[in-house]
C-alpha cells in the first residue's frame, strides 16, 4: 500500500531533491536537438500572483514534455530587477531600492520553487546586479560606436514634482499618475536609440515568424506604420520660409485650403514675431503643452485650433491656404504639419465647419457627381476620380497619385518618401534605479565615452531621493565629479539612468552564458541556444519588449555577435486569470485579479491547502492557455480531487504493476482489458499531439482524466498484471510535465530512477484500431438509434447492414426505401416514404 496522498509532504520533498540533485542544469549536448523554453521574467515586485503561476506553468509543462521527448532543454529565469516601484519604495518608507528589491527576489525565489518549475537556477540573472548591468552598458556603448545611440532635444511629459519624465501611459487626463500635478510639455536633452535604422527590416521580418500569433504581428505592423507618399514645401511669403508636409494623398493636394501645424513646430516661434495674434497664439500653445500626445491624437477630443493670421502658398495651384495652429498635431510625426483637405477626411471637414474655412471638392465617385452644397460630410472612400484638380481632373484616384508625386518632382517642390509611424527609441530615465548611462562630459573633450576597462558604472548610494531633483544620481558629489578619460581633466558624469527595456531586451541571451566576465555571451553558446524555440508571455508586451528585442537582435547580428534575425521562434499569449467580486454598486462583476477590486486568490493559500500541483493542474485545466481564465474555487477542489483519485488507482494497480512485464502478449487481455489498452493508447496519442503540435492543455488533462476513470472499472477486480505496468508507467509519464510532484512520488514507490529521466510514451496504433465502432441510425434525417456495427464497413455493406437492423426495419414497416445515404462509422440515413 502506498500512503495517503499528502502534497505538503512530498512537495517539499521533492523540491528538495530536485535543487539537491542539480535536476534541470544543462549544459551544451550535440547528441541532442536543442529546445529553448522561456518564460518572459518577472518585475520582483515581492509576491507572485495567480497570472504569474499560469505564465510559468505553461512554461514548465513545456521545458519537461520537451526534455522527455529527448531534447536538451534550457529553461531559465531571472528578474527583471531595475524600475520604478523599488525608488517609490526608498522614497515612501526610506528603504534602499537595492534592499527592497533583493528582499522580493528572495521571496519570490522561494514560491517559484515552491511551484515546482524546472528552472536552471544556476542561469539565474538580475538585471540590477552589477555584473549584468555592466553588460547593459557595454552594449550602450556598441550601439553609440555603430552610430545608434545619440543624444538631442526632445519634447517630453515632464512632471516637476516628481523630478522626471513621464511615458504617456503615466498621463492621467493631463496630470501625473503617481502625484497627481499638471503635467508640462519639456524639451530636455535625452538619450536615444535610433531603431528607425531599421524598421524596413523589422517590418519585413514579420514574415519570417509564422510562429506568432496573427495578431501581434499585425499590432507590430501598425505601430512601424510604414507609409509611401510625397513630401513637398509651400512658401511662406510674409516669413520667407517654406513649410514641409508629407501625405500619403497626393491626390487630394488640389484641395488644400488650411495647414495645421503643432504647437510645437519650429514655425510657430517665427509667426509669433510678426503675428498681431501672438499673445493669443503663445497661450493656445501653452495650454495643449499641459496635454498628454493621447489626449491630443484621441479621436473622441475636441480638435481645436487658432488661425495665425499666416498664409501659406499651394504649390499645385497657386491658391493661398490659411496657416493654423492646433492641438491635434503631434511635432515628431511626419514634419509636424499637416495639409487640410476638408473635403477628403472628416477630421479637416470638421474642424473647417468649426472654424469657417473654406472647402474644395477633388475626389468624387466615378460617374457621379457630388455636390458641396449637398454633402453633409467628407467623401472618404478610396476610389474616384479627380475634380477641381486642374490638368488630373477626370484622372483615376490612383492614377493620379503617382502622375501628382511625378509633377511635384518635375517642378522640384516635393519628392516621393517612405515615411514611419515608427519614432526612435527615447532610453534617458530622471531616476536612480535603473542602469547609469555610460558617458563622461568634458568641457574640453566634449561627450566621452567611459573606457570599457572601467565598467560597469556603479549605481552610489549616497544619493537623495528627494522631491524635484533633475535624476537622484545628480545629488551624488562622488558619482557626478570624474576626469575625462581622453584629457584626465574635470569632467562630469551623465546622470540619467536607462530605461529598464533595454535591459530587458537582450536578457535571453545572457542565459546562454551566465557567468562570463569578458563579454555579454559567447557567441557559439548564444547560436547553439538561441533563438528561443518558444517564448511565452502576456499579450500587453506584443510591441514595445517584443519590437525592442527584435531591433536588439539584429543590431547585435550585424555586429557578429551572432549568427541569426529573430530572438523567438514561437511566441504564445496566455490569457489573463479574472475572478469576479462585488462592486461599490453591489454588482457581480469579473476582472482581471487585482488588489483595487479586492477579488485576488493568492497562490501560496492554494498551495499550502491543496498543493502546487493542484494549482498548476487548475490552472492548466480549466481554459484553453491562450483565453481568460476564469477562476473557480470549486474547479480548484475539483483538480484536487482528481490527483487524489489517481493516487488510489495507482495505489491500487501498484501490486499488479509490480509483477508486470513491459513485453508481453496482447492477445492474453481479456475483452475489458482490450478496452482499457485500446483507451490508453488513445490517450497518448491524443496528449502527445496536444503538446508537441499545440498548446491544448485543457484537453489532454481532460482525456487523462478519461484514462484515470477508464482504469477505475478495475479497483475491484482483478487486472492483467503487464497490462497494469504498461497503462501505471504511462499514465505518471503523462502527468509529468503537468504535476510534477505526485508523478515523481508515486513513480518512486513503483520503479528506478526519476520519471523525468524516462522518454516520452509512445502510441501503439493497432491498441486503437476498434473491431466495433458506434453509428447513428436516422430516418428521414432524425436520429432514431446508436446502434454498434463492424469496424471499417465501406459504405455498401454499411447501407445493406442498416437495412437489416431489427430498429430500422420496426421504423421503416410499410415504408418504401428511396435510398440510403452512409458516412463509414459515423452514420447512416434511411430516406423512406
Amino acid at each position: 500500500m502506498i500512503d495517503k496522498y499528502s502534497p505538503q509532504e512530498i512537495e517539499k520533498k521533492w523540491q528538495d531533491k530536485w535543487e539537491a540533485d542539480n535536476a534541470y542544469k544543462v549544459d551544451i549536448d550535440n547528441s541532442k536537438p536543442k529546445y529553448y523554453a522561456l518564460e518572459m521574467f518577472p518585475y520582483p515586485s515581492g509576491n507572485l500572483h495567480m497570472g504569474h503561476v499560469r505564465n510559468y506553468s505553461i512554461g514548465d509543462v513545456v521545458a519537461r514534455y520537451k526534455t522527455m521527448a529527448g531534447y536538451n532543454v534550457l529553461h531559465p529565469m531571472g528578474f527583471d530587477a531595475f524600475g520604478m516601484p523599488a525608488e517609490n519604495a526608498a522614497i515612501s518608507h526610506g528603504v534602499k531600492p537595492s534592499d527592497w528589491t533583493f528582499s522580493n527576489i528572495k521571496n519570490m525565489i522561494r514560491q517559484l520553487k515552491s511551484m515546482g518549475l524546472a528552472y536552471d537556477w544556476d542561469r539565474e540573472v538580475e538585471t540590477c546586479r552589477a555584473d549584468y548591468y555592466r553588460w547593459t552598458q557595454w552594449l550602450f556603448e556598441l550601439f553609440y560606436k555603430r552610430g545608434l545611440a545619440y543624444k538631442k532635444e526632445a519634447s517630453v511629459n515632464w512632471c516637476d514634482k516628481c523630478g522626471t519624465v513621464l511615458a504617456n501611459e503615466q498621463v492621467i487626463e493631463g496630470k501625473c499618475w503617481r502625484c497627481d500635478s499638471d503635467v508640462q510639455k519639456k524639451n530636455l536633452a535625452q538619450w536615444f536609440f535610433k531603431i528607425t535604422d531599421y524598421a524596413d527590416e523589422l517590418l519585413a521580418d514579420l514574415e519570417k515568424l509564422p510562429g506568432w500569433p496573427n495578431r501581434v504581428k499585425t499590432m507590430q505592423e501598425n505601430w512601424i506604420g510604414r507609409s509611401e507618399g510625397l513630401e513637398f514645401e509651400l512658401d511662406v511669403p510674409e516669413l520667407g520660409e517654406k513649410l514641409a508636409v508629407y501625405t500619403t494623398r497626393p491626390d487630394t493636394a488640389f484641395g488644400i485650403t488650411f495647414m495645421a501645424l503643432a504647437p510645437e513646430h519650429p514655425l510657430v516661434e517665427k509667426i509669433c514675431k510678426v503675428s498681431p495674434k501672438a499673445a493669443e497664439i503663445k497661450a493656445f500653445c501653452e495650454r495643449v503643452h499641459s496635454q498628454s500626445e493621447i489626449e491630443r491624437t484621441s479621436s473622441e477630443s475636441e480638435k481645436e485650433g487658432i488661425f495665425t493670421g499666416i498664409y501659406c502658398i499651394n504649390p499645385f495651384n497657386g491658391n493661398k491656404a490659411q496657416i493654423w495652429v492646433t492641438n491635434y498635431v503631434l511635432a515628431d510625426y511626419g514634419t509636424g504639419a499637416i495639409m487640410g483637405v476638408p473635403s477628403g477626411d472628416q477630421r479637416d471637414w470638421m474642424f473647417a465647419t468649426k472654424y469657417g474655412i473654406d472647402i474644395i471638392l477633388t475626389l468624387q465617385p466615378e460617374g457621379q457627381q457630388l455636390k458641396l452644397e449637398e454633402m453633409t460630410a467628407a467623401y472618404v472612400e478610396k476610389d474616384g476620380e479627380l475634380v477641381n484638380s486642374g490638368k488630373f481632373t477626370g484622372m483615376e484616384m490612383h492614377k493620379a497619385m503617382k502622375a501628382i508625386i511625378e509633377e511635384a518632382e518635375a517642378q522640384g517642390f516635393g519628392k516621393r518618401k517612405v515615411n514611419y509611424r515608427l519614432r526612435d527609441w527615447l532610453i534617458s530615465r530622471q531616476r536612480y534605479w535603473g542602469a547609469p548611462i555610460p558617458v563622461i562630459y568634458c568641457d574640453k573633450c566634449g561627450e566621452q565615452l567611459v573606457p570599457e576597462e572601467d565598467l560597469p558604472v556603479l549605481l552610489p548610494e549616497d544619493v537623495e531621493f528627494k522631491q524635484g531633483a533633475l535624476s537622484p544620481l545628480s545629488t551624488s558629489k562622488s558619482f557626478n565629479e570624474c576626469k575625462c578619460p581622453k584629457c584626465g581633466g574635470h569632467a562630469h558624469r551623465e546622470t540619467d539612468t536607462m530605461d529598464t527595456f533595454i535591459c530587458s531586451s537582450w536578457y535571453y541571451f545572457r542565459y546562454a552564458d551566465p557567468h562570463n566576465d569578458k563579454l555579454p555571451f559567447d557567441r557559439d553558446k548564444v547560436n547553439y541556444w538561441n533563438p528561443v524555440d518558444q517564448y511565452i508571455g502576456g499579450i500587453e508586451h506584443a510591441i514595445l519588449h517584443l519590437l525592442y528585442s527584435r531591433f536588439f537582435t539584429k543590431v547585435l547580428r550585424d555586429a557578429k555577435m551572432l549568427d541569426f534575425d529573430e530572438p523567438f521562434t514561437n511566441l504564445m499569449t496566455q490569457g489573463m486569470v479574472i475572478k469576479g467580486y462585488t462592486d461599490k454598486d453591489g454588482h457581480y462583476v469579473k476582472a482581471k485579479m487585482s488588489k483595487s477590486l479586492g477579488n485576488v486568490v493568492s497562490p501560496e493559500e492554494i498551495i499550502e491547502k491543496y498543493g502546487a500541483d493542484t494549482a498548476r493542474l487548475f490552472i492548466l485545466f480549466a481554459s484553453p492557455v491562450d483565453r481568460d481564465l476564469d477562476w473557480s474555487d470549486e474547479g480548484v477542489q475539483g483538480s484536487f480531487r482528481f490527483l487524489n483519485r489517481v493516487w488510489r488507482i495507482i495505489d491500487i494497480f501498484s501490486e499488479a504493476i509490480k509483477k508486470g512485464s513491459i513485453s508481453y502478449d496482447v492477445n492474453s487481455l481479456n475483452a475489458d482489458e482490450v478496452e482499457l489498452r485500446r483507451i490508453l493508447h488513445k490517450t497518448i496519442k491524443k496528449v502527445t499531439e496536444d503538446l508537441r503540435d499545440r498548446f491544448a492543455f485543457n484537453t489532454a488533462i481532460s482525456t487523462l482524466m478519461e484514462l484515470v476513470n477508464a482504469m477505475h472499472v478495475f479497483q475491484s477486480k482483478p487486472i492483467n498484471p503487464n497490462l497494469a505496468l504498461e497503462t501505471g508507467q504511462a499514465l505518471l509519464k503523462m502527468l509529468a510535465p503537468f504535476v510534477p510532484h505526485i508523478a515523481e512520488e508515486l513513480w518512486s514507490h513503483l520503479f528506478e530512477g526519476s520519471v523525468y529521466k524516462q522518454s516520452w510514451v509512445e502510441f501503439d496504433s493497432t491498441a486503437i484500431v476498434e473491431e466495433e465502432v458506434e453509428i447513428v441510425l436516422q430516418i428521414n434525417g432524425k436520429v432514431r438509434d446508436r446502434v454498434k456495427v463492424p469496424a471499417n464497413l465501406d459504405k455498401s455493406a454499411i447501407e445493406k447492414a442498416a437495412l437489416e437492423l431489427p430498429r430500422a426495419k420496426e421504423l421503416t414497416e410499410g415504408k418504401k426505401i428511396v435510398k440510403v445515404i452512409a458516412v463509414p462509422n459515423k452514420l447512416v440515413n434511411i430516406v423512406a416514404k
